[in-house]
């Protein structure tokens, strides 16, 4: 089983950075019970930014490498995220060569910042090694709006 926390790419430049979103609903299994209801759990809010990231590599390199995260240097988390609350992802490169990258990002709600992460570094590798290519280009062409995400 996948746990894919994107929804869609809303936009990206190579090399540079990503904006993707993902729209909860009270429906999913994550949610986590506090003493004010569900909310996300901070992974959960952090991994969704970690996965915007390694698209925004696998993009930027027509899908042959792939982000593995190694470390993040800080996070923050500013207030919880609730059901059908609509994340906004934007990750930054800071910089990337043929064997890791390190990215900074945001996670918001209707412009209000509910993350923050930086120095997320990451080993990139062979993503052969990890799926098939063509079911990558099918779900990059689904996440950038050519079809329903399976």
């Amino acid at each position: 089983m996948r746990f894919h926390l994107i929804d869609r790419i809303e936009t990206w430049t190579p090399r540079e950075r990503i904006t993707a979103r993902k729209v909860t609903t009270v429906a999913e299994d994550y949610w986590q019970d506090t003493a004010n209801g569900p909310a996300l759990p901070f992974g959960l809010a952090l991994e969704a930014l970690c996965q915007s990231a390694t698209w925004l590599i696998m993009l930027s390199t027509d899908h042959k490498q792939r982000a593995a995260l190694l470390a993040v240097a800080e996070a923050t988390a500013h207030r919880p995220v609730v059901p059908g609350e609509v994340l906004r992802m934007e990750a930054r490169i800071e910089s990337m060569n043929d064997d890791a990258a390190i990215l900074d990002g945001t996670v918001t709600v209707d412009g209000e910042t509910v993350l923050e992460a930086s120095g997320i570094m990451c080993a990139l590798i062979d993503a052969e090694r990890l799926d098939d290519p063509a079911n990558t280009a099918r779900m990059a062409r689904q996440l950038q709006g050519g079809g329903p995400v399976g």
